[in-house]
């Protein structure tokens, strides 16, 4: 479609992306929302067990990211598995993956941007938060590519923090290697409740598949970059763990309002502290870019097929982006981070985000050979694991969760039936 397409609201977007930047968007989702924000509450529930926790959460999300990446590769249209469920289980499944990743990376916004204002000003921190969703909803609104050339700077400050952290914390007198032993402290519900808290900071690659539509040669690119954004994300991961664990131990830890700092201020480098929090507030600020480039293109999607008012539909005849959609998602964002706190946000959108990626594994189930089909055992194992974790949440998380899940699919029942009766 040309210009005059998406000035009347139905255009197509713009194939920028390659591997390279297709990798720094799933790493700035991924590594900004879970290692500042997740260590705590996961050592909280599992104590000693919180590596196990990351490792169960990294076996799911791998399955996920498998099964997302053959389905992305056979699709590369904006909406991820709103789409996939929709080509391979019907209209109904991709419906509810799309509103439940929807509502649950909403949530996930706010809690990014609520996590910018506590380490930037903490005494100011929702008005903070609101203006930070109001910046990066103008990048993403002037266009794809301003935006990953940020997410590369965002990713380059974040990596070089973490890497501080971790060498002062291995190379410190207070690193113990007892305080990474699994003791009796660690149960198996504890372990489940970790990983899904833990998960919650490894679904970024889910942004990726969402840009499908502006990647060039989908079916090479987005196979690749999965994968390896995936895999670059849980070794960070696994070396920050590891060290902020062997300074704090897991009690301090499951304690620790920003353990981060608090494990370079423990390892005799309080210097390092400042250096933290402006890495916090940076990261948190990646994932709250992509996040909303990756919410905006799913209500893109769901609005084409008028699951969502079409007028969303829109796509700007110069920047190339759903404009409208973006627009919409930063507003409610912005309401959002002005009125909320952060502490149940994790929880609700880890729900949300793994039943949208139980559906993106059964939709994988359905893939011939021909058509690049996983090995089996990825698509049974990843949906086994989002229902078990999903339900293995915290019982608010669950209540809340299941509660906005089952709203939708009523919401979908009421439109049907009125469209029959019109």
């Amino acid at each position: 479609m040309g210009t005059s397409a998406a000035s009347a609201g139905t255009g197509e977007l713009k194939r920028h992306l390659g591997v390279f930047d297709a990798v720094v968007i799933g790493l700035g989702s991924m590594i900004g929302a879970g290692v500042f924000a997740a260590l705590a509450p996961a050592a909280a529930v599992a104590g000693s067990g919180l590596l196990l926790g990351l490792a169960l959460a990294a076996v799911v999300a791998y399955c996920n990211a498998t099964s997302s990446a053959r389905l992305a590769a056979r699709y590369p249209q904006s909406g991820g598995t709103y789409v996939y469920g929709r080509e391979r289980l019907g209209d109904f499944w991709g419906y509810l993956a799309g509103w439940a990743f929807v509502v649950g990376k909403t949530a996930s916004c706010a809690a990014m941007a609520l996590t910018v204002g506590s380490y930037v000003w903490p005494g100011q921190a929702h008005a903070v938060a609101v203006a930070a969703v109001v910046a990066l909803t103008a990048v993403n609104y002037v266009g794809v590519r301003k935006a990953a050339w940020l997410t590369r700077g965002i990713v380059a400050v974040v990596l070089a923090v973490l890497a501080a952290v971790v060498t002062a914390c291995l190379t410190a007198g207070g690193a113990e290697a007892a305080h990474l032993d699994v003791g009796a402290d660690a149960t198996f519900g504890g372990v489940l409740r970790a990983a899904g808290l833990l998960f919650f900071a490894f679904a970024g690659y889910a942004r990726i598949a969402t840009l499908g539509e502006e990647v060039r040669d989908p079916q090479r690119t987005i196979p690749r970059a999965i994968p390896a954004a995936l895999g670059i994300t849980l070794v960070v991961y696994a070396a920050v763990a590891l060290a902020v664990l062997a300074v704090l131990g897991p009690d301090r830890l499951a304690h620790s309002t920003a353990p981060l700092a608090d494990a370079v201020r423990a390892a005799g480098v309080p210097g390092l502290v400042p250096v933290v929090r402006v890495g916090a507030a940076v990261a948190a600020l990646g994932s709250l870019l992509a996040l909303i480039l990756g919410v905006s293109r799913t209500t893109l999607a769901m609005a084409r097929d008028r699951h969502l008012p079409q007028a969303l539909a829109a796509v700007h005849p110069r920047f190339h982006v759903p404009h409208r959609a973006e627009l919409v998602i930063g507003a409610v964002v912005a309401v959002l981070a002005a009125t909320t706190d952060v502490r149940g946000a994790i929880g609700f959108s880890s729900f949300g985000v793994l039943a949208y990626y139980a559906v993106a594994n059964a939709s994988a189930w359905t893939l011939t050979p021909a058509e690049g089909r996983p090995a089996r055992v990825v698509p049974i194992v990843g949906t086994l694991g989002c229902l078990v974790l999903a339900f293995a949440l915290p019982a608010g998380s669950v209540l809340w969760g299941a509660g906005v899940v089952t709203l939708g699919a009523a919401l979908y029942g009421l439109r049907r039936a009125a469209e029959r009766r019109s």
